[in-house]
């Protein structure tokens, strides 16, 4: 099973964007899967349903930076390296889907939602893109580790 597909699978089951995408890749790194949810618990609905950066966008963000982060608050390097890195990933989503913003990507308007969720019913998931934008989001983070691992071997 592919990242995207597992991604998909989590959002299925309750977990919000940010979290299906985090969850995906918890395997990547020593981390449970308890603290990794909480983790990424205020990310979804576009940061806690403030609908702005999308959750899918931003747990596709939280791996990149496990797995690519720097620590050293010196490290300007490492620093603008990762950054262009997160530029490239927003790209790529934003060239898939015209937006990283939650509101746009659904079609809202301006400023906050109401903060209780939806609930998830097979209405819902018809006229929600999410799970297909969780989907691709694992995927573009998978495609873009495959290269980077090709790339330093």
């Amino acid at each position: 099973m592919g990242r995207g597909e597992k991604a998909a699978d989590l959002f299925s089951e309750g977990y919000n964007c940010a979290q299906a995408v985090f969850l995906a890749y918890a395997d990547k790194f020593d981390i449970d899967q308890e603290t990794a949810a909480k983790l990424a618990a205020s990310f979804g609905g576009g940061m806690g349903r403030l609908r702005e950066v999308c959750g899918a966008v931003s747990g596709m963000f939280m791996v990149a930076g496990v797995l690519f982060g720097y620590d050293d608050p010196k490290a300007s390097e490492e620093k603008k390296e990762h950054y262009a890195r997160i530029q490239e990933l927003a790209a790529k989503f934003k060239e898939e889907n015209g937006s990283i913003i939650c509101r746009e990507l659904l079609g809202l308007g301006a400023g906050a939602d109401n903060p209780t969720p939806e609930i998830r019913t097979a209405e819902y998931y018809k006229k929600r893109p999410c799970k297909e934008l969780v989907a691709m989001a694992a995927d573009i983070l998978e495609e873009y580790i495959n290269s980077e691992e090709k790339n330093n071997s």
